[in-house]
C-alpha cells in the first residue's frame, strides 16, 4: 500500500520507521517488518525508500523502481511504502526523524534497523543525538547480533537497553531506549542479490 505524503495517522498511532535503499528489496526485509508488527505491537511499519545511503558509494536503481518493488513485497495492510526522504529532501536519518516527528507530533515513532546497522551506527551523522531522539528496535542478522551487542552505540547506550520481552513497550518509552528483538534470521542481502543479478 502507498500512502500520500499528506496522509495522517490517527492520534496515538505507533509506527516503526524502516529505512533503507531496498536495492533490491527481498524476503529478509519482509521478515524484519513482519517481526516488528508482532514484537513491537506497532500499528504500521513505514518503509522509507531512501534516495541514496550516504555511507555507500553504490548508486541504487531509480527511486520509483525501488518503491514499486517494495510495494509488491509489502503485502500487509499495515505496511506503508513511500519515498518520503526524497519528498522531505533529507539525506541523513537524524534529519528524517526530526522532520517526521515535527510533521506527526501525535505519533509514537520507532526506528527499525538490522543488527548489521547497529554495528556501524557510530559512523552515522549525529548518531548519539539519534539515539536520544527516537527509540530503536534492532533485528538480529546472521553473524551480526553478537558484534552489534559489542558495538560503540550499544556500549554507549547500554543503560537504555530493554529486555527483548519488553519490546511491545518500546513505543511508550522516551528515548534513549532500544531493544534487540528475537526471531528467525535471514542471510539474504541486497548487495549479494545485486552481484548475482550481474
Amino acid at each position: 500500500m502507498s500512502a500520500p505524503a499528506t496522509g495522517k495517522f490517527f492520534d496515538g498511532a505507533k509506527v516503526a520507521l524502516f529505512g533503507g535503499s531496498f536495492d533490491p528489496p527481498h524476503d529478509g526485509h519482509k521478515l524484519v517488518a513482519k517481526a516488528a508488527l508482532r514484537a513491537l505491537k506497532v500499528d504500521y511499519v513505514w518503509w522509507l525508500v531512501s534516495p541514496q545511503n550516504p555511507l555507500k558509494s553504490h548508486k541504487p536503481k531509480a527511486i520509483d523502481r525501488r518503491v514499486a518493488a517494495v510495494q509488491k513485497l509489502a503485502d500487509d495492510r499495515r505496511f506503508i511504502v513511500s519515498d518520503e526522504e526524497t519528498r522531505l529532501g533529507t539525506v541523513y536519518t537524524i534529519d528524517t526523524v526530526r522532520a517526521l516527528q515535527a510533521a506527526y507530533p501525535q505519533v509514537s515513532f520507532i526506528w527499525l534497523i538490522g543488527a548489521d546497522n547497529l554495528v556501524g551506527l557510530h559512523r552515522w551523522k549525529d548518531w548519539q543525538s539519534l539515539m536520544r531522539e527516537i527509540p530503536l528496535a534492532v533485528y538480529p542478522r546472521p553473524g551480526a547480533a553478537h558484534r552489534a551487542a559489542l558495538s560503540p552505540a550499544a556500549r554507549a547506550f547500554d543503560y537504555a537497553r530493554l529486555d527483548a520481552a519488553a519490546a511491545a513497550q518500546l513505543p511508550l518509552y522516551q528515548a534513549p531506549a532500544w531493544v534487540m528483538l528475537e526471531g528467525a534470521r535471514s542471510a539474504l542481502a541486497s548487495s549479494e542479490l545485486r552481484q548475482k543479478g550481474k
